[in-house]
């Protein structure tokens, strides 16, 4: 049977832990209280009547461990009958007394505690949902009568059109003057078309000021006023009328600045209509945003649910446990049980009408009134997790271990890596290198991603929250290490056989097709349309790849740039794949020697290029989160350590171009200033660490990992690893062979790798930690309909 305070910590909620009952420490009390009437009744039991029963025994007593319970049982019935011991009768027994008094009196002062936080955090929430509801009810109001008027309104403009018939133009469209009366005939036909046109876009604006207004949105300013159109009827002049969607994306931020600017010349025509078109593509983005904004209502309010039923329980069973230790405090115990009944999260029922409304418009209005679909987007089952894939996960590592052993033993009989071997091993080297070592890049990478996951899983950080996955189609930890075995597996499958072929004497183009045609066999894995191999987890890479790409363009969420900063360690990924395009996909090693492409100056510039991108996109997404975060200075500074960067890297390069002592010493300046600015913004900002008030030294004061070592081995470890730039100032490639050099670049890869695996998780570990601090449990969905400003 599961303990109960294990079952707690497994279905709280995990950014409201705080604001649950510490029933850990209301155990440690009842401990307490427990001790302290042991030690009475040890007291009692070597009391002066005890010893003389002893003596009566013959001075001997056999000691079992059921004494303490026979002199609590003992104590319990003897307590009646004899009078309260004075201060010069027992004065220890006396100190005993009041010592068990003052703990039963700390339990209920801290049950109190206890009992006021829950109340008043739930009559928060409570008072911050039912208030929202409303809001987005008016919403949803304005959008029904939104979408009826412009169905009216396409409806009547097919229905003039289809009822209009085309003008003949007779004899005269042959002669000059049959031409002219027919354009001016067309011309004036379309100035009448035109004139209709903006009187029904017009009349269009009008109902749908109207309709806001009815649902309680109002026009502020002077060009709020009524005043009256060529027939008399009432109109709303130079309204701004605007349905607020985030410019998230290219377009969505093109269509704004289109709208401003042709509201714009509007005004500046001196039309009087400054408000914008009110389109379906708008109103159908608008019934996203509140849709989404319903399902975190609901959300939240399930949260809460859950918050009052688990706090209840825990009273229950704390309160039981305390009349198991104390039988004389029954009193105590069922008062504040009744007390805790009387609170209001425990007789409210406000949130469960809310979120019983709640689901009511929500499969009306958004699930076309079908209860089953509806219940499906508003209580997503989560997936059970399968030992099937446990099963594949672990054959394919065995698989792995086995055709990698297999690979090296027979590299190392052919001498293919030796030193002293043919020209056809630097061949061999050079070209199979970087596209086999550019997959077990990205399968190491994909495997810490798979532990990261699991030790947020076991510290209860919400990691989907944080990058906004859904949970029915977020990786687990099981199927990241299944991805990442499959594609080491597929790997070592590919080496070894590229190897056999090459042994058995088969030519050397049709050998190095089988890399070639492993790339594209990936490639087309990672953009199959079909619903396998983790669709919504490759359109998801694919989606985010783009937002990074597109830096400036794209609204920079959490995933964005947590990827981005993924790919600043990826960098020699980066470039094998570089070499890859051009060796295999430009088809260079058909008909050029296969260090064509490494010779070229194009190719070194392009190479210098790649080396710099991660570090550019990503501070591209930094100043994109200063204009959109109100001037933040912050995001200027994290930018500035990835220009930082970029200039240690171009150092770092022209050195390698130019060793010399001048380049030698700006490298090290770039190169240590990058660093030390690196190490403070991951230890201060990324992990919140080194925070000089906590009681932990070198620490913050909230830790997720019980052991403090830990994190000043990770200090260690991320300090050590982020000196692997020392390699490109030591010149190691002219003292070494080919295949020591590259083993010690894939090596020196792979450890930042493992550092970025590390770093993840108390980068999300410390933004878990802020949405702990503030409570945030649900996202916060932008409303598109707001009181709108109009131009005075």
């Amino acid at each position: 049977m599961v303990k109960f305070s294990r079952e707690l910590e497994a279905t709280l909620v995990p950014e409201w832990k705080d604001a649950f009952v510490d029933y850990r420490q209301l155990k440690k009390h009842v401990k307490k209280i427990k001790f302290s009437f042991l030690r009475s009744s040890l007291r009692l039991f070597s009391s002066p009547s005890s010893a003389a029963d002893a003596q009566n025994n013959g001075g001997r007593r056999s000691i079992s461990l059921f004494d303490p319970i026979r002199s609590l049982a003992a104590f319990s019935c003897r307590r009646h009958d004899r009078p309260p011991p004075t201060d010069e009768e027992n004065p220890f027994e006396l100190a005993l007394v009041q010592s068990r008094e003052y703990e039963v009196k700390e339990f209920l002062k801290k049950l109190e505690k206890e009992l006021e936080k829950v109340n008043g955090f739930y009559t928060d929430k409570e008072k911050e949902f039912c208030e929202l509801f409303p809001v987005l009810n008016k919403q949803l109001q304005i959008l029904l009568d939104l979408k009826q008027l412009l169905h009216q309104h396409y409806a009547h403009r097919l229905h003039r059109q289809g009822s209009a018939t085309p003008r003949s133009p007779g004899n005269n469209s042959h002669t000059f003057l049959g031409r002219a009366a027919s354009l001016a005939a067309e011309s004036d036909s379309l100035a009448a078309r035109r004139e209709e046109e903006e009187e029904e876009e017009e009349s269009l604006t009008e109902e749908v000021v109207a309709a806001m207004e009815r649902n309680g949105v109002r026009f502020i300013g002077e060009g709020a006023k009524k005043v009256s159109n060529k027939e008399g009827r009432p109109r709303v002049a130079r309204a701004a009328l605007r349905i607020d969607i985030p410019a998230t994306t290219p377009t969505l931020a093109i269509s704004v600045m289109w709208e401003d600017l042709v509201n714009g010349i509007r005004r500046g025509e001196g039309t009087g209509r400054g408000g914008e078109y009110v389109n379906r593509k708008k109103v159908q983005r608008a019934e996203k945003m509140i849709r989404d904004a319903f399902l975190q209502l609901h959300r939240g309010l399930g949260f809460l649910k859950t918050y009052c039923s688990l706090n209840m329980e825990a009273f229950r069973k704390i309160l039981k446990k305390f009349d198991k230790v104390s039988n004389n405090q029954r009193q105590d115990s069922t008062t504040f049980s009744r007390k805790v009944k009387a609170s209001h999260f425990a007789c409210s029922d406000q949130v469960i009408k809310v979120a019983d409304e709640v689901e009511r418009i929500f499969i009306k209005h958004f699930a076309g009134s079908d209860r089953k679909k509806g219940m499906k987007l508003l209580r997503p089952k989560q997936p059970t997790e399968s030992h099937t894939i446990t099963f594949l996960a672990g054959l394919f590592t065995g698989t792995f271990v086995t055709l990698y052993t297999a690979y090296g033993i027979l590299a190392y009989l052919t001498g293919i890596f030796s030193s002293t071997s043919s020209e056809g091993s630097g061949i061999y080297v050079e070209t199979v290198y970087p596209i086999f070592s550019m997959f077990a890049l990205l399968g190491l990478h994909i495997f810490l991603y798979g532990c990261d996951i699991y030790a947020w899983r076991r510290t209860r950080t919400n990691h989907n929250f944080i990058f906004d996955f859904h949970p029915s189609t977020a990786l687990k930890h099981r199927d990241a290490f299944l991805i990442s075995a499959v594609l080491m597996t597929s790997v070592a499958v590919a080496l070894l056989v590229h190897l056999v072929l090459r042994l058995v004497g088969v030519s050397q183009r049709h050998v190095d097709a089988i890399p070639g045609g492993f790339l594209l066999l990936f490639a087309g894995i990672l953009i199959c349309p079909l619903n396998i191999f983790y669709r919504s987890t490759r359109y998801c890479f694919i989606r985010v790849l783009r937002n990074i790409i597109f830096s400036p363009l794209y609204k920079v969420l959490m995933v964005d740039f947590f990827l981005a900063d993924q790919l600043t360690s990826q960098i020699p990924l980066l470039k094998h794949m570089q070499f890859i395009t051009c060796y295999f996909v430009a088809a260079r090693f058909k008909s050029d020697p296969y260090d064509t492409c490494t010779n070229s100056q194009q190719y070194k510039i392009i190479l210098y290029v790649v080396s710099f991108l991660p570090y550019f996109w990503r501070a591209l997404q930094c100043v994109r989160r200063y204009l959109e975060e109100g001037c933040d200075v912050n995001q200027l500074a994290n930018a500035g350590k990835y220009v930082s960067a970029m200039v240690a890297v171009a150092a770092r390069g022209k050195y390698a171009a130019d060793p010399t002592t001048m380049w030698l010493v700006i490298v090290l300046v770039t190169s240590i200033a990058a660093t030390a600015y690196q190490l403070f913004w991951d230890f201060v900002k990324d992990w919140g660490l080194f925070d000089l008030r906590s009681e932990n030294l070198f620490l913050r004061d909230k830790l997720i990992l019980k052991s403090k070592w830990i994190y000043y081995f990770s200090i260690i470890l991320n300090f050590v690893l982020r000196l692997a730039w020392i390699e490109s100032v030591m010149q190691l490639g002219p003292r070494m062979g080919k295949v020591e050099y590259k083993l010690v670049q894939f090596t020196l890869a792979s450890l930042e790798v493992v550092r970025r695996g590390h770093w993840n998780f108390y980068r999300v570990e410390n933004e878990h930690l802020n949405n702990v601090g503030k409570f945030r449990a649900v996202k916060t969905v932008p409303l598109p309909f707001s009181e709108l400003l109009c131009d005075d």
